[in-house]
This record gives structure tokens, sequence and C-alpha cells, in this order.
């Protein structure tokens, strides 16, 4: 059964890739900060980093290989001009993508943006047991994203199955 009665809170961090952002004006990420602390989670680190494929790496390298780290929240640099390069960093990290995510959150902002959702490359996967999502860097997707999408898939009540509630089978070989 994925489904459990009680809330298990998981520790998640926040990473915003961005050239131009700084803690004072990281709208995305605190966004995303607020929501998970809004539904019981924890904020186990938070980062701003420039848009470079080898720190962006680095650091979400770094929260995969800490056991206390459930999942990271990346926002920003999943579009198309030549410097965004979330997916090129954060794939050759994922054990297995998670498809269904990036074909449903286009889907949805297909609803609120239109025929330019297909300029996202949002996307999600599974990195040594930690559950990787990117995000577009607008405020907008993230909330589309969160509200839609991971608030309830990282609830370990959702039923019929959520992804919280596979965490405890996810190292099965």
């Amino acid at each position: 059964m994925s489904a459990q009665a009680d809330f298990v809170p998981l520790n998640l961090c926040v990473l915003t890739v961005s050239d131009t952002r700084t803690p004072d004006t990281d709208a995305s990420g605190d966004f995303l900060v607020l929501a998970l602390g809004e539904a019981g989670h924890a904020l186990h680190d938070r980062e701003i980093v420039r848009d470079d494929i080898y720190t962006i790496r680095a650091i979400v390298s770094r929260w995969i290989a800490d056991a206390a780290v459930h999942g990271v929240l990346v926002t920003g640099g999943t579009g198309f001009t030549g410097r965004d390069s979330t997916p090129e960093a954060i794939r050759p990290l994922l054990d297995k993508e998670m498809p269904g995510f990036g074909e449903t959150f286009r889907a949805l902002s297909y609803e609120e943006i239109g025929t330019s959702t297909m300029q996202s490359r949002a996307f999600a996967g599974l990195a040594n047991g930690t559950f990787v999502f990117c995000l577009p860097g607008s405020t907008s997707a993230c909330r589309t994203a969160w509200d839609k999408l991971l608030k309830a898939q990282l609830d370990a009540r959702t039923k019929p199955c959520n992804l919280a509630g596979l965490m405890p089978r996810l190292g099965e070989r």
C-alpha cells in the first residue's frame, strides 16, 4: 500500500538557477520555500547559482549524496536560451527519469500559457533515492508545479498512490 494514514515530513532542498537573481529578488525560490514549509516539509538547504552546468551539477550531487535529503526542487534554467542548462546539468545524475512529471506539467501549463508551454524543458527523476524536480524559473510555473503536482505527490496521505509512499522502496535492487 503506497498511501499512508499519517503525514511524513520530507527534507527538501531548493536551488535557484539564475544569472540575475539574488536572495532579495528570488521570488520563485521564496515561493517554493514557503510552500514546502506550509505543507509541513522541512527546508534542508537552499542556494542560488549562476546558470553553469558544472556548478549546478556539483550542488545537486552534494544534496543527492546526503541521505537526509528526500527531494530537490530546482527552479530556472529549463528554457531554450544559450545559458539555460539545467537539463544538461541534471539529467546525467538521474538513475531514472519521470516522464509523467514533464508531460503533466506541460499539459497543465497549456491551460495557463497556451502553446508557449512547448518551450518548457521541465522534467523530474530519481537520483540515489532522491527525487529531483526541475521547474521553470517563473514563480507562476513554480506555483503550477507545486499546487497541481508536487504538493499532493509529496504527501504520503495522497491516494491511490504518491511519491512519498515509495521512499522506503527506492533503494530496492
